[in-house]
Parts: C-alpha cells; sequence; structure tokens
C-alpha cells in the first residue's frame, strides 16, 4: 500500500481471502474487484491466485 509517501506492505497472503481482509482493512471498498489490477497488487514469487508453501 501506497500511504503518505511510502510503499507499505500489509502483510503476506496465503489466499485470495487473506488478500482481501488485507484490502478491507486498509480501507479499500469492493477489494474483490481490484485483486487483478496491476496498480492495486502487485503478485510476488508465482502467479496470481496461486499460493504455495514456501
Amino acid at each position: 500500500m501506497h500511504w503518505h509517501g511510502r510503499d507499505e506492505m500489509l502483510g503476506t497472503a496465503y489466499n485470495d481471502h487473506d488478500l482481501v481482509v488485507f484490502l478491507e482493512g486498509a480501507g479499500v471498498a469492493g477489494p474483490e474487484a481490484i485483486v487483478d489490477e496491476p496498480q492495486w497488487v502487485e503478485w510476488r514469487g508465482g502467479p496470481a491466485h496461486e499460493f504455495s508453501a514456501a
């Protein structure tokens, strides 16, 4: 999340539900609609919606 001129990690999502919870907690309205928008969500370590154990 970009907040007050800096980028902040909200946490590590282990599934899509975690991601939605993080976005809701940050005050994002309708987070389900933006999980595939690269200006809102940066997927790291693999393709979008694919989660695996480290």
